[in-house]
């Protein structure tokens, strides 16, 4: 297996070990002066895991962004919250079940439409991170990478996806469509049953933005024809020496 120096990538770091992690870091130098690794400054490299995540962002966004790309797409597909898997259930019991899968359809149209929001706030959570930054996540637990994006996106993120979302809810015809449901559901069971599908939805699409970012970034580590500019060839292409 090669040894990763410097990728960012949500799930990479399970592949190795805190000590081997230690190791390399301590090679790395703690300010941003000409000295670095194998010829590349620091600054260099810090560019290089800025670039990458970029990459990621953009291309995960722009996919997600597509007809289907949520629906689409196993990795990130939306599914009904469990406490609406028993009305789903009801509906396919009474034949709605044509109903039932326009209005799991709809939820993902929601989030293919709000998932834009993500790129300017990603964008500045990358552009403001300082070489120390990448020097914590290598040095950190397995979930450093992970904790950095979310710690520096998640509450931005969710602030402007969650207008975005309920927007997007009745711009696709979603909440009249759940209405209609939850609806059939109340009085076919005798129940009240409510849900807040604006905020699952939200958190969802969320996730599905760093699912996207992390397989990009996994991308790149494990394959030299992915690294698409000359910053990304220099500063990955330690990791194969």
């Amino acid at each position: 297996m090669k040894k990763s120096i410097f990728t960012l990538s949500l799930t990479s770091f399970l592949l190795f070990g805190c000590a081997e992690l230690q190791q390399i870091a301590t090679q790395i130098p703690t300010d941003t002066s000409t000295a670095g690794i194998g010829g590349i400054s620091s600054i260099r490299i810090s560019e290089g895991l800025k670039q990458a995540l970029e990459f990621g962002v953009q291309e995960g966004v722009q996919k997600l962004g597509q007809k289907d790309g949520f629906f689409g797409n196993s990795l990130t597909k939306i599914l009904l919250p469990q406490e609406l898997q028993k009305v789903d259930k009801t509906l396919r019991d009474i034949g709605l079940g044509s109903l039932a899968d326009e209005g799991l359809k709809l939820l993902n149209r929601a989030a293919e439409d709000a998932v834009t929001e993500a790129t300017p706030i990603f964008t500045n959570a990358i552009t403001s991170m300082t070489f120390n930054d990448a020097k914590g996540i290598l040095l950190g637990s397995d979930n450093s990478a992970t904790n950095y994006l979310q710690n520096k996106t998640s509450t931005q993120l969710f602030s402007a996806f969650e207008p975005k979302v309920k927007n997007s809810l009745g711009k696709v015809g979603a909440d009249k469509i759940w209405q209609q449901i939850i609806t059939k559901y109340n009085t076919f069971t005798g129940q009240n049953i409510t849900t807040d599908l604006n905020t699952y939805v939200t958190q969802q699409a969320i996730n599905g933005v760093f699912k996207m970012v992390a397989q990009k970034e996994n991308g790149i580590r494990n394959n030299i024809g992915l690294r698409t500019t000359p910053l990304l060839q220099e500063v990955f292409g330690l990791q194969d020496r």
